[in-house]
């Protein structure tokens, strides 16, 4: 059922009333980030209701030991958790030495904002204590762009009935837990704690992963904006507070400006730590929180030049499509090579904080296409990076020769998912990041990464696939046993399509690479087989087993078959299913999914997504027919799949619908999960199921493609694309589409099959 509490508007998420019911849920939707920090968007005051207190540094995670009921082997040693850090944002305040608590309090207006456009949050608040002293509330805050160690608040208690004594208490404070824990273990160790007239810092290292972060901050206070010095201070283990205390008349307030935030030892040494953000803090303070402000502005004026996309006469829609590409340019800039993107970002604890196979398959080409090829080429060398590991973790589960499994679920490289139908069986992972390298080459049109770097990648996942078929007498074809394909409402199958069909194509992109690096670049080849001990006849195996993999596919239906026994279900179509039990994975049993038919999320038409210049049309129509009305879209990275190829096959309408389900699934809260976070990397299929649905974009042919589709709704839309170093945009009316080339030179383009000339800053219809 859909969450309606965050009111529309083009640039900004409002929440104008006070749910505790919603408190959390909004903590995930109002949450902010700078791609080395975030955090969800807690009261800075004290709030004893329902809440999930959370901030994190990039990167920095604890190895919590994993926790099964039956160890089998190969399970990784542990699970990665991304930590919930020590509390930077906290402002205590009390009123007549009684503190604050707005579970405890009469709320007579609450606002609450964030304008994407800045990155700027504001909460409003007006309230009466049960003592009758009513007083008003006003809290903004950023993270900066301009400098990733530095957040920044400007927080004010305005009185306005009767005199009070209000205390104002900015802190920081290390004694925090995970709410996501196998063992309720200790991550943090507090290792010094140091405080000056208007800068604290706690010095804290992860137990185990020893990694040192430094929280700091800065403050200055004002009394009705008259700076003051008359403050004091306060220390215990692991908390360090400012004491601002006045006597306030009505229509009088006190404010605090306080800068803060992470430095990790990601970032600086340990022994650079204090000295550092010390600078930083009093640098920031001197300019004054407007003055940082109007740097931030700057910073995201020029992200949104590139990154955004406008669509005219749907606040819906368009507010989704901000809000999605707003957490994207949050969770990850592309300036540290370390860094990857987890599934909640810098929202929620769950999945870890660690990177998965999402990365690849939907995030990839946005950051591509929005940011550069700089950008794109860490999320590759993220992996290249890892491949010893991923050897590693190939050799663990008994594949030899270099063979390289990369996995599910990482922060260093190594495996750290315990759910053995996930770990071992959801290997498709591999195709994805195989598929990202080919995307790479294909949208840049430079060879020289793949023959660096990619290449070796590419060997190592071939010779895995190599390894994992076997040999069927009875089909006298390859097959694939055992797997679990993107739809993880089966498990533990024989021949899922997709995997299947995603290993051929792995190993054929292989050798055609090698064979093509051999023809044009013998040298570099010669290099390649030496480092990777590749001999022609192994080469020549993978394209005598990747010509034979066993595709499952029924004849009467015309579609290939998700895995082996699907037809073998009670075929009943999602619509049977009652309201009251959607989601299904939160209201069946385990078993029950398994032996159901219901799709988590594309499965055989996420390979159509990734290959469909493999298939025809008509091939496309029948398995979407087929397949899309068995499928519950529970899981975030459905629906916008689904709407790409809607879109493909004309089917505007169906493909607007997906397009609000992707663009608005945090913001409505379709499957009632937005309070564990948001679903970060599901928002880069967002965009592409306008840049690749309704905009029609494609690489083809070392020309970029747009074969545009208007929704009823609306009455245009438009986005840019860097391609190959020019920026060129795509605006699509009622009337016409236009392509204009914004910067850059002139690139080969297409609009509906037709060649486009540019002349530079010229519109093409």
């Amino acid at each position: 059922m859909k969450s309606n509490h965050i009111k529309s508007d083009p640039w900004k998420i409002i929440e104008d009333s006070f749910d505790p019911n919603k408190v959390e849920a909004s903590e995930s939707i109002f949450s902010l980030g700078n791609g080395a920090m975030g955090h969800r968007a807690n009261f800075e005051e004290y709030y004893s209701g329902k809440t999930f207190q959370g901030s994190y540094a990039a990167g920095v995670y604890y190895p919590d030991k994993t926790r099964v009921g039956w160890w089998k082997n190969g399970y990784p040693e542990y699970f990665a958790k991304v930590l919930n850090a020590p509390n930077w944002i906290g402002i205590d305040v009390y009123y007549d030495n009684v503190k604050l608590d707005l579970n405890k309090v009469t709320i007579q207006k609450f606002l609450r904002t964030l304008d994407m456009r800045t990155g700027l949050y504001t909460r409003q608040v007006t309230l009466t204590t049960h003592e009758g002293l009513n007083l008003s509330i006003f809290a903004t805050r950023f993270l900066a762009l301009f400098q990733e160690e530095l957040g920044c608040i400007k927080y004010s208690v305005k009185i306005h009935n009767v005199a009070a004594n209000i205390k104002v208490c900015p802190y920081i404070d290390a004694n925090i837990k995970n709410k996501d824990s196998n063992w309720d273990d200790q991550f943090w160790e507090l290792k010094s704690q140091s405080i000056d007239e208007n800068f604290a810092m706690l010095h804290t290292k992860t137990f185990k992963s020893e990694f040192d972060l430094c929280t700091y901050q800065g403050v200055s206070f004002y009394k009705n904006s008259i700076p003051s010095k008359e403050y004091s201070l306060e220390k215990s283990s692991g908390r360090i507070s400012y004491v601002f205390e006045a006597n306030l008349a009505p229509n009088e307030e006190v404010m605090v400006e306080k800068v803060g935030g992470y430095c990790s030892s990601l970032q600086q040494s340990q022994q650079k730590h204090k000295k550092h953000v010390k600078k930083i803090a009093l640098e920031s303070l001197s300019k004054g929180f407007d003055a940082l402000l109007d740097l931030q502005k700057s910073n995201w004026d020029e992200i949104w030049e590139m990154a955004d996309i406008s669509i005219e006469d749907d606040i819906k829609a368009q507010q989704g499509i901000r809000f999605n590409i707003f957490q994207l340019n949050q969770t990850y800039t592309g300036k540290n090579p370390l860094l990857n993107i987890g599934p909640k970002g810098y929202t929620g604890e769950k999945y870890g904080g660690s990177t998965y196979w999402d990365t690849e398959a939907f995030c990839f080409p946005f950051y591509i296409a929005t940011k550069n090829e700089s950008v794109a080429e860490n999320l590759l060398n993220y992996r290249y990076n890892h491949l010893q590991k991923a050897i590693e973790n190939a050799v663990k589960l008994g594949f030899t020769g270099g063979a390289a499994l990369f996995p599910m679920v990482t922060i260093n490289g190594e495996e750290c998912h315990n759910e053995w139908e996930i770990t071992f069986e959801e290997i498709h992972r591999n195709a994805a990041i195989a598929h990202a390298i080919y995307a790479y080459e294909r949208y840049t049109g430079k060879t020289t990464y793949v023959e660096n770097k990619g290449i070796d990648v590419l060997v190592g996942i071939s010779r895995f696939w190599s390894q994992r078929i076997s040999f069927s007498k009875e089909k006298k074809k390859y097959v694939m046993l055992g797997v679990t394909g993107p739809n993880e409402y089966e498990n533990n199958v024989n021949n899922n399509w997709y995997t299947n069909y995603a290993a051929k194509w792995c190993m054929e992109y292989t050798c055609k690479r090698l064979i093509q690096i051999s023809k044009d670049k013998p040298k570099v080849h010669k290099t390649i087989q030496e480092r990777l001990d590749l001999s022609n006849p192994e080469v020549i195996d993978w394209e005598e087993k990747a010509s034979n993999i066993y595709l499952p596919y029924d004849k009467k239906n015309d579609i290939f078959l998700q895995q082996d026994g699907f037809l073998d279900k009670d075929l009943k179509k999602t619509l049977v299913i009652p309201s009251e039990e959607r989601p299904i994975n939160q209201h069946w049993s385990w078993d029950r999914i398994l032996r159901s038919p219901y799709i988590k999320q594309a499965d055989v038409l996420q390979g159509f997504y990734f290959f469909e210049n493999h298939f025809s049309n008509e091939q496309l129509k029948n398995n979407f027919d087929f397949y899309e009305p068995y499928t519950v879209h529970e899981s975030s990275l459905s629906p916008s799949i689904h709407a790409v190829l809607a879109a493909s096959l004309e089917r505007v309408d169906q493909a607007y619908d997906f397009y609000l389900q992707t663009s608005r699934l945090d913001l409505d809260d379709y499957n009632a999960e937005v309070h564990e976070g948001l679903h970060i990397t599901s928002m880069a299929g967002t965009w592409l199921s306008i840049v690749k649905g309704f905009g029609g974009m494609r690489i083809k042919d070392n020309a970029i493609y747009f074969s545009p589709q208007l929704p009823k709704a609306w009455k245009s839309f438009s986005f840019k694309i860097n391609f190959r170093g020019s920026i060129i945009e795509l605006s699509v009316s009622k009337t016409n589409s236009l392509l204009i080339l914004i910067k850059g030179n002139p690139v080969s383009a297409f609009l509906n099959e037709k060649q486009v000339i540019f002349n530079s800053k010229s519109d093409v219809k």
